[in-house]
């Protein structure tokens, strides 16, 4: 686990990759968890656990992007690192899903829904360049898999997840945590898609 504040060098000529040959090298069921912030991006790499576990999935990898700027309203080149940011995490670890919070606007802080927004669009377009399939979480279906409460605070999703994964200290920075619990609300969609469609099959043939 780890924060990262710059890309690879090889970054450009990735971007000449079409989303066909991405596909083809995507690794069935991981998903990139990502918890989208115009200055702290929390990711999660994670692979589905087969079989009969107390875990949804297994942690692969796990950080914060924190792009740097020389000005501190400086969005733009922010928006740009973030962009490059996640296009790096796909082209490492190859994902098949991309899970991402939806954006939750307050009345009494719009400026901060607008920034959500951009960085949730650049992040966006750097799972359409690489194929990568984007499902879309709402903060209450999260903090309520996780706590079975729709308003949990994040000290209490923070330990949620570390009680899931097994880990040793519930994880730090709280962007972190988050998209973890992103990730896993995600794979428990997918079982639970997965369970409806067998036993519905099973009900149709009987």
């Amino acid at each position: 686990m780890g924060a990262r504040n710059g890309t690879k060098s090889n970054e450009t000529a990735r971007e000449s990759a079409t989303p066909s040959d991405a596909v083809s090298a995507r690794i069935p069921g991981r998903v990139l968890g990502i918890d989208p912030g115009l200055g702290t991006t929390g990711y999660a790499v994670m692979d589905v656990v087969s079989g009969i576990s107390a875990s949804l999935g297994r942690l692969v990898e796990a950080g914060v992007l924190r792009p740097n700027s020389a000005s501190p309203g400086d969005d733009d080149r922010r928006l740009i690192q973030l962009h490059q940011g996640v296009l790096e995490i796909i082209d490492e670890y190859a994902p098949e899903y991309l899970a991402v919070e939806r954006i939750h606007a307050h009345a009494k802080h719009p400026r901060t829904a607008i920034l959500m927004a951009h960085a949730r669009g650049v992040i966006l377009l750097a799972a359409q360049l690489r194929g990568v399939t984007v499902r879309g979480y709402a903060p209450t279906r999260i903090k309520k898999l996780l706590t079975g409460s729709g308003r949990a605070p994040k000290e209490q999703m923070q330990t949620a997840v570390r009680l899931q994964l097994g880990l040793e200290t519930d994880p730090q920075p709280h962007d972190m945590a988050d998209a973890c619990a992103v990730a896993l609300c995600h794979i428990a969609s997918i079982r639970w898609e997965s369970a409806t469609a067998s036993n519905g099959r099973s009900t149709s043939m009987g």
